[in-house]
């Protein structure tokens, strides 16, 4: 296949995250005879039952590993191209990565060039599970090119981010006689309205920091006073938390509980001669591997403004450019660390 058809062979695997078992099975197959033909190797590492992560390599030395990951966001929806195109689940994030990755290893093997390998993680789009669980199994990479969409393009830095649940209770009573309940939502919605018009900070590098509330719940009916209500915030984080985390507490108190989900720290990464260079506001897997993966790069073909749309797609010349470039970075990079 080449990589158009690589490329919509896996937008058309269904892997919303939680469910990357049929894809990480097809790369396992796709990837074995590749492994066995040039004296390679490849492996499923597990996860949690029934996901894994997919990992391979060739040469003595592992100098360079090309990664993304295999999970997409719903929902799932076949691809189709035309001329310009190729649209899909998954066809900038990151399916069309993984097979401009994949076509960049098989043109180096030909070519007789080793030391490189290839990691493919489970759940980016959730919580990093397969990155945190290929940080516990490092394999001596000095160099880690992450693959999101960034219109291949190096990115110089990418936004962090906080993750909230907030929760507010209160107490039920008839809608007609609200003075004899406490109202959750009220809480909620007067809490929320306050962390909207928080300052956050701003970072020369990566601009400034954003909150969304991204759901909203609570209530019995309509003509319940409502003892339960809860809310799911994300902030884009351009700095250190510290400051976001205190403002944020002091916003909650005594008003409504905050727990916290996850947090990612915002990143500064490197450039390499020759490569257009951008800046970020999604959050990737990088932090996850720790660095225990290598130094970390992050590029790849498509744009981030499609991703996660009805309308995700990426350009066909871009999937051609990017399986250039990752095999000049991985040729790059070799060279370097064998000074």
């Amino acid at each position: 296949m080449n990589v158009f058809e690589l490329t919509r062979a896996l937008i058309d695997i269904e892997s919303i995250t939680n469910n990357e078992e049929a894809v990480g099975a097809f790369l396992l197959e796709y990837l074995t005879p590749l492994a066995a033909r040039f004296g390679g190797r490849v492996e499923p590492i597990e996860v949690e039952p029934r996901r894994f992560n997919i990992f391979a390599q060739w040469g003595e030395r592992l100098t360079v590993t090309l990664s993304t990951h295999m999970d997409t966001v719903p929902p799932f929806f076949i691809s189709r191209e035309d001329e310009e195109h190729i649209w899909g689940r998954g066809a900038c994030d990151t399916k069309g990565i993984i097979a401009a990755m994949i076509k960049a290893v098989e043109a180096m093997l030909e070519a007789g060039e080793r030391d490189f390998g290839l990691l493919f993680v489970v759940g980016e789009e959730r919580t990093s599970a397969g990155a945190y669980r290929a940080a516990k199994t490092p394999r001596g990479s000095r160099y880690i090119v992450n693959g999101e969409p960034t219109g291949n393009r190096l990115a110089l830095g990418s936004k962090g981010s906080l993750r909230y649940e907030v929760v507010a209770t209160g107490k039920m009573a008839h809608s007609a006689y609200p003075e004899l309940g406490d109202s959750a939502i009220h809480k909620l919605i007067d809490a929320l309205a306050d962390m909207r018009r928080m300052p956050l900070p701003v970072d020369p590098l990566l601009g400034p920091s954003t909150l969304n509330i991204g759901t909203l719940s609570g209530g019995r009916a309509p003509n319940v006073v409502a003892d339960e209500a809860r809310a799911d915030i994300m902030i884009r984080l351009v700095t250190d938390s510290a400051e976001t985390k205190a403002a944020l507490a002091r916003v909650a108190e005594g008003r409504v509980e905050l727990r916290e989900v996850i947090e990612i720290p915002a990143l500064r990464l490197n450039s390499l001669d020759g490569i257009e260079t951008t800046v970020v506001a999604f959050t990737t897997d990088i932090p996850a591997f720790g660095g225990q993966w290598g130094e970390p790069f992050l590029i790849g073909p498509g744009s981030i403004h499609v991703a996660h749309t009805l309308e995700e797609r990426v350009p066909k010349q871009q999937l051609v450019e990017a399986v250039q470039i990752y095999r000049r970075m991985v040729k790059h990079l070799c060279k370097r660390e064998s000074k």
